[in-house]
């Protein structure tokens, strides 16, 4: 046997599948794409497989059972990438087959169906897994079983992420930017780096966030760790978020330039300078080794989508609620509401903003940025800026 101990969370069918004793199915084509926070393996099959899915840790493991079935695409279509660092696949007995994806860290697997192909001519099995933390794949091993039967369905089998009560909490995402071995800036006077100054601002903007009634804030990192541009995007939507605040303190060449900036994503940057950091910060990933490769347009519609207008209409709001706090209180560069297209904006469905707190490169910045009273005055301000924010939505239906 492949496996010792495990359980089973989704389960699905469709009752023109092969059965015990039929022709096996054939596998004939297969791809996989993502990165290390959501991955998408497509399977294609000369008709509609029955399936279930379980989980298994140490290590963490999905599980996808099948009726017999013969593989016949190249081993290379099915190689380990993204949040997998190990897939085989073969037969178990003459009447079923087995799929086994190790994974790089604990996994959910967020969507599983059987779809047809565009031709019409066969049948894809799509499975979408992203990131959770070790508690709750914990609960998915604990929750399931193996000796439930499949139940049948004509189309997918959902893992679901719990949705906010109505009149719940409004939920915010302060996300401080770097760390790990992603260091960001270095000041230009102390050495200070980015990454411990936009821990201190996201620690006090949560802190004085969560003393407000209604409203509810969350890091997405908590200490001096690395997170890809994606898991802090995939981190802020499985918490709901209704916001997400980037918070991050650049160096430019120009050293005279300092201020505040608030930025928000667009396709097309407003100038060099939005153009210029935005390249900067989306290198992050290629720091720590990873990289996110350019999907294939098949794939596009599980990605996130740049281009979500009225998300991108309730960032621009979030913004200026931000620059109408800031007046007359904190200084700004000029034209301080600017865009570009950074990856840690990219959640289709969470207005989000990236902060540029200051400029390390400048020593009147930097006093500021290592001041506790500053950083306290920007957590009020900031604040006052989420709760106008929410406010304007709640009386507008939002």
């Amino acid at each position: 046997m492949l496996l010792a101990a495990a359980s089973s969370v989704l389960t699905a069918a469709l009752p023109d599948v092969a059965r015990a004793g039929a022709e096996p199915l054939l596998a004939y084509g297969a791809r996989i794409v993502g990165d290390d926070a959501r991955t998408r393996i497509v399977i294609d099959f000369d008709r509609a497989p029955a399936f279930s899915i379980h989980y298994i840790a140490n290590p963490e493991r999905v599980v996808v059972d099948l009726p017999a079935t013969a593989f016949g695409f190249p081993a290379k279509d099915l190689e380990a990438r993204g949040l997998f660092k190990d897939i085989r696949y073969g037969t178990m007995d003459e009447d079923s087959a087995r799929i086994v994806l190790t994974a790089t860290k604990p996994v959910r697997v967020a969507l599983a169906k059987v779809q047809a192909d565009e031709g019409g001519k066969g049948q894809r099995l799509v499975l979408e897994a992203e990131i959770t933390d070790k508690a709750k794949f914990a609960d998915l091993v604990k929750a399931q079983s193996w000796s439930e039967p499949v139940s049948p369905q004509t189309t997918s089998a959902i893992a679901p992420v719990e949705k906010p009560a109505a009149g719940s909490d409004f939920i915010v995402a302060v996300d401080a930017g770097h760390g790990g071995i992603d260091t960001g800036a270095i000041g230009v006077d102390t050495k200070t780096q980015e990454k411990d100054v936009t821990l201190a601002f996201a620690k006090a903007l949560a802190d004085r966030l969560n003393r407000e009634p209604g409203i509810k804030a969350f890091l997405t990192r908590s200490d001096d760790s690395f997170l890809s541009l994606s898991e802090r995007v995939v981190i802020a939507r499985q918490n709901h978020a209704g916001l997400f605040v980037s918070m991050h303190a650049d160096t430019l060449k120009q050293k005279d330039i300092r201020g505040a900036t608030v930025y928000t994503i667009s396709d097309r940057a407003s100038d060099k300078l939005a153009a210029d950091l935005a390249e900067r910060e989306n290198l992050s990933d290629q720091i720590a080794g990873t990289a996110t490769a350019t999907e294939p347009p098949e794939v596009a519609d599980i990605l996130l989508d740049l281009t979500r207008r009225e998300t991108q209409a309730f960032s621009i709001s979030l913004a200026e609620s931000v620059l109408a706090s800031f007046k007359d209180q904190v200084g700004t560069i000029n034209n301080p509401h600017r865009h570009a297209g950074f990856r840690v904006l990219q959640a289709p469905d969470v207005p989000s903003i990236l902060l540029e707190l200051g400029f390390l490169s400048n020593k009147d910045d930097e006093k500021l940025l290592l001041d506790g009273e500053w950083r306290n005055k920007m957590a009020d301000l900031l604040t006052d800026a989420v709760k106008r924010y929410h406010a304007s939505m709640v009386a507008n239906g939002g």
